[in-house]
């Protein structure tokens, strides 16, 4: 970036910022994500489908709220899950295949500006998956707490880091090919048994009490407590810090860019 000296005639090239370096990158993230159909299958479609399945069919009922009040927050959830975990680990692992990393490796942004321009991605993705999904929950009756949707904004931020940051971790250490395998499969067994969309309430005791140490149970349990009570779950809250901070430094660590 060439800035015009205080010297008429004279022009000095200074290095743009790390800040704007890492703003570029998720410019650049977030725009690839939003052109991929794939993508944008599993960031808006099946969170959709799960959305009208969970309030089609009686499998919420008994647990004291309708079951919109019920799915939706487990839905929202769910998009952070697909978004910063599946899709950013697929996409991240096949640009090490194809050398866009190797090539990365060689500019100023460094690993971890890499993981922050891939978490503004996500978040800028998030964003727009939370009002399509609020306003269908909406027209579908759901009216959540003011309060409530205050809390959840940033527990729901929080959940996109640590599901980036894990999805990187895989993405930047095993082979695209496996990278493919283990976030679509993580991705399965996190939204079907792993308490994000289901309540550990419809768990076995012995399921449940495993499933609360997830990040996955974790941000599930978070979400339900701010949009259904406007309650700040602090186990969970604790919980979802510590796979934050240690996916982060992880993936920080040991990232691989060939």
């Amino acid at each position: 970036m060439s800035t015009p000296s205080l010297f008429a005639g004279e022009r000095t090239t200074r290095p743009a910022t790390r800040l704007r370096r890492v703003i570029s990158q998720g410019r650049y993230e977030a725009a690839t994500m939003l052109r991929n159909g794939e993508q944008l299958v599993l960031m808006v479609v099946m969170p959709l489908l799960g959305l009208i399945a969970l309030t089609a069919t009686p499998l919420l009922d008994g647990m004291g709220y309708s079951r919109v009040e019920m799915a939706a927050p487990g839905i929202l959830a769910l998009c952070a899950l697909s978004t910063a975990f599946t899709g950013q680990g697929i996409a991240t692992g096949f640009d090490r295949r194809y050398g866009v990393l190797r090539f990365l490796s060689t500019t100023p942004l460094g690993k971890g500006g890499l993981i922050a321009g891939k978490v503004i991605a996500v978040l800028v993705a998030l964003a727009l998956q939370v009002v399509i999904i609020s306003t269908v929950a909406a027209f579908l009756g759901w009216r959540p707490p003011v309060a409530g949707v205050l809390l959840g904004i940033p527990l729901l931020i929080l959940g996109a880091i640590t599901f980036t940051a894990l999805g990187l971790l895989i993405a930047g250490t095993v082979r695209p090919e496996a990278t493919l395998a283990i976030t679509n499969l993580g991705w399965i067994l996190f939204a079907a048994l792993g308490g994000i969309v289901l309540p550990a309430g419809k768990f076995s005791t012995s399921m449940a009490d495993f499933v609360q140490w997830l990040p996955s149970g974790a941000l599930g349990n978070l979400m339900r407590g701010a949009l259904l009570e406007s309650r700040l779950d602090i186990f969970a809250m604790v919980i979802l810090l510590v796979w934050a901070a240690l996916c982060s430094l992880a993936a920080v660590k040991w990232f691989k860019w060939n």
